[in-house]
C-alpha cells in the first residue's frame, strides 16, 4: 500500500495505524524489524521520532548515524498494547557489509520478541537480515510531501 503524507501530523497518523496494524500481527519468536529505505531527508528518522512519541518514549530522538544505534525503554503503559519493552532504533548509512553490525550484538537484538527494530538504510547491510523484515520506504515528491509504501501501510 501507499500513503501521501503532508506533514508531521499526517505522518503521525501513519505511524498510529502502522502500530496498531503491527499489533495485531501474530506473534513471533525474535524480534519485530522495520527496515527503513529512501534517499535522505525523506522521512526516515521523523517516522521514528513519531513511533517512539506513540510508545510514550520521552527521551528525545535523534538519528543515530554516528553511534550506529540508540535504545530507548518503553513504558508499559502505551495504548497501543503492544509486547514490545524495546524501541531500538539503528542507521547503517556509514555501514557497508552486513558482518558490521556484530559491534551491536545483532543477533541477540534480533532474537529477542521483545524488541521492535527500525533500521535505516537496511539495504547497506542486507546480507544481516531476516527474511521475514518489514520493509517501508519513503520517498521524496515535493516540499514537505513524502510517499511512504510498504508492509502494514493503509
Amino acid at each position: 500500500m501507499v500513503k501521501t503524507v503532508s506533514s508531521i501530523n499526517e505522518l503521525r497518523s501513519l505511524a498510529e495505524t502502522f502500530l496498531m496494524a503491527l499489533s495485531k500481527k501474530p506473534k513471533v519468536d525474535s524480534a519485530t524489524l522495520i527496515g527503513l529505505s529512501g534517499d535522505l531527508g525523506t522521512g526516515k528518522t521523523a517516522f521514528t521520532k513519531s513511533v517512539a512519541a506513540l510508545l510514550n518514549i520521552d527521551d528525545t530522538v535523534t538519528s543515530p548515524t554516528f553511534v550506529l544505534e540508540k535504545r530507548y525503554s518503553i513504558p508499559q503503559n502505551t495504548i497501543l498494547g503492544t509486547n514490545f519493552d524495546k524501541l531500538i532504533h539503528v542507521d547503517a548509512y556509514r555501514l557497508h557489509k552486513g558482518e558490521e553490525m556484530r559491534a551491536l550484538d545483532w543477533e541477540a537484538t534480533l532474537a529477542d520478541p521483545r524488541n521492535l527494530i527500525l533500521l535505516e538504510w537496511p539495504e547497506q547491510v542486507a546480507d544481516a537480515l531476516p527474511s521475514d523484515m518489514i520493509n517501508l520506504a519513503f520517498e521524496y515528491v515535493d516540499d514537505g510531501v513524502r510517499r511512504v509504501s510498504g508492509d502494514y501501510i493503509k
